[in-house]
């Protein structure tokens, strides 16, 4: 198949390309607007294959959409690109609004003109992938799972622009009969993300021997996913999924925020021990909670497994090694993508 992703060059788009360019024989079209998170460092295992192809283009600009569609001719459309920091959508939701509303919009609009004027089997075997969160359902308390059957309730400037464009897609279904996918997926982890997100953030943190911030009281309880778990997910939801349906992608990891901050500094006391053998520990530091920090999400992951055979392969316990030695493996990687527009300073206050 010919397949396009949008936002290739960000942390779960790239560990899509990359599986996708090892493991099948597929030909990929990233589209990526290369913002502060999206590095073309991450592709560069598969840069060098003939089946890989990168274009530097906005999502929300018309013009470029329509010339891909036109000149790839792609039998699917992977919709992956967003902005997706809930801390950046708290201080500056505009970008958020512009990006995942408004860029899936168009995304819809040129997907549904291209697919309308196929025929025959290219146009019967057509997808449109629409890839989402399950921060789209709100909080939990201490019990309970979201499901795809869960009422939407948005509690983020993030949430609420992806809520927003999971309802675009499903209407695209419902009233232009655009063959579409959706998925909502719990929290990702694993090499090459970006380090602004939690994990990245404490592992670079404890290694500069700098404080280790810990939201509020460290008890919000995230369903951890590791990544190359979700892009093989993905791909079975591309290969037996039906259309116009939703499915809910868990790593069945439930963690405190507390729980992973002390995985990730004894895992560290382990590998690079301290030389005053101190413990990393010990730069924890408790700070003030995110404004409307939701407590608890979870993710009941079974339609997936009941219906497209698929489960997460890494428990917590070992992505969270491989990520960990990804990370000690690969400073310069860190180095250069945060370089001139990241400083691990904490953003999201609200002020």
């Amino acid at each position: 198949m010919k397949i396009v992703v949008t936002g290739g060059a960000g942390f779960i788009g790239s560990a899509l390309i990359r599986m996708i360019i090892n493991e099948t024989d597929h030909e990929v079209l990233n589209i990526d607007k290369l913002t502060y998170a999206g590095n073309l460092e991450s592709l560069e295992p598969v840069s060098n294959s003939d089946r890989y192809h990168f274009e530097h283009v906005d999502i929300c600009d018309n013009d470029d959409i329509r010339r891909i569609f036109n000149e790839f001719q792609p039998d699917m459309m992977m919709h992956l690109a967003a902005e997706s920091h809930v801390d950046r959508s708290i201080d500056g939701s505009a970008e958020f609004i512009k990006t995942n509303i408004n860029g899936t919009h168009t995304l819809l609009e040129e997907a549904r003109e291209y697919w309308t004027a196929l025929d025959g089997e290219k146009k019967e075997n057509f997808r449109f992938l629409h890839v989402s969160t399950d921060e789209v359902y709100g909080e939990l308390g201490e019990d309970g799972f979201f499901t795809e059957e869960t009422s939407y309730d948005p509690r983020s400037p993030y949430s609420s622009s992806k809520a927003a464009s999971d309802h675009l897609v499903r209407a695209w279904y419902h009233t232009y009969g655009l063959p579409v996918l959706i998925t909502n997926c719990s929290n990702n982890y694993g090499p090459y993300q970006f380090p602004e997100k939690l994990i990245p953030v404490v592992i670079l943190k404890a290694l500069q021997g700098a404080k280790i911030p810990v939201y509020g009281t460290g008890e919000n309880v995230r369903d951890w996913l590791f990544v190359e778990d979700h892009a093989k997910a993905l791909i079975a939801v591309t290969q037996k999924g039906k259309t116009g349906e939703t499915y809910n992608i868990g790593g069945h990891n439930e963690k405190q925020n507390i729980e992973v901050v002390h995985t990730i500094c004894d895992t560290l006391d382990e590998l690079v021990p301290k030389e005053n053998g101190g413990r990393y520990r010990e730069l924890i530091s408790f700070v003030t909670d995110r404004p409307g920090h939701d407590f608890r999400y979870a993710i009941d992951a079974s339609k997936i497994e009941k219906d497209l055979g698929w489960t997460p392969k890494e428990t917590f316990e070992t992505g969270i090694k491989k990520t960990i030695q990804w990370y000690l493996d690969n400073i310069e990687w860190c180095e250069a993508v945060t370089e001139n527009n990241y400083d691990l300073e904490r953003l999201g206050t609200g002020l």
